[in-house]
């Protein structure tokens, strides 16, 4: 972690951005959260808990911290290079759009990964695009940029704190008026050969489907649209299809 995460402020340092970083130690058992902390650096915060709760629940907790108009997330084992960050920013600020979208289909992509994980994650895509006409080719890449104001609105009707999270987080963005995606090049370097295990391939998909259930049949997010707007009307509550 602190060779990662000085890899990471190197990174971000090289540009003119302003930035924090936000370091979630989801109940991990090891080192974690002192290594982070031994980086020593102002412009990180570690925030850690003692249950693993998911990746999901990993960055609400981390976003609930943010305070940037901008908020992106990476995962921590740095497979992703960081040096997208800057041009994801770029992307941003170029075409206003509400969320930038690391890609493994953009034409631009390195990436370096098993056939059959290949394989696994095109089908899965194929079936997102038949369930919800989400018109990403790649929801599951751990880099992604998002307006400040999205993830606010979006986040506290979340339901999926695991497997499916980054798939439930552009859904209902989308159900919302977020629509403006935009895909960028990504350099994945991945490091493992195994293959997603039959259980993790399991609770992905039910987790798909619990998704396509409370969107279409039981109107979960309608439900908890009205239900957080009956407890704190307000601007803060800036749903809708006019951004």
């Amino acid at each position: 972690m602190h060779e990662n995460l000085s890899h990471l402020l190197r990174i971000l340092d090289s540009t003119s951005l302003v930035y924090e970083v936000i370091v979630v130690s989801d109940g991990n058992t090891d080192n974690t959260a002192s290594e982070a902390e031994r980086v020593g650096s102002p412009q990180v915060k570690v925030l850690a808990y003692a249950v693993n709760e998911g990746k999901g629940f990993a960055l609400m907790h981390g976003v609930a911290e943010a305070t940037g108009d901008l908020i992106a997330f990476i995962d921590a084992d740095m497979e992703l290079d960081p040096a997208g960050l800057g041009s994801f920013v770029t992307i941003q600020r170029a075409t206003g759009c509400d969320v930038v979208v690391g890609s493994k289909r953009h034409p631009d992509s390195q990436v370096s990964y098993p056939a059959l994980r290949r394989f696994q994650s095109w089908m899965y895509q194929q079936l997102i695009r038949i369930l919800f006409r989400l018109d990403v080719k790649d929801t599951q890449t751990g880099l992604k940029l998002f307006r400040g104001l999205v993830l606010k609105d979006v986040i506290p009707l979340l339901a999926v704190k695991r497997f499916a999270f980054d798939l439930e987080l552009l859904v209902v963005a989308r159900k919302l008026g977020y629509r403006r995606i935009v895909e960028a090049p990504i350099k994945l370097d991945y490091r493992f050969e195994t293959t997603t295990s039959p259980g993790a391939v399991y609770r992905a998909l039910w987790d798909t489907a619990a998704i396509f259930y409370r969107l279409h049949f039981v109107r979960y997010y309608d439900r908890r649209l009205r239900e957080l707007a009956t407890a704190a009307p307000g601007p803060a509550q800036t749903t809708g299809t006019k951004h």
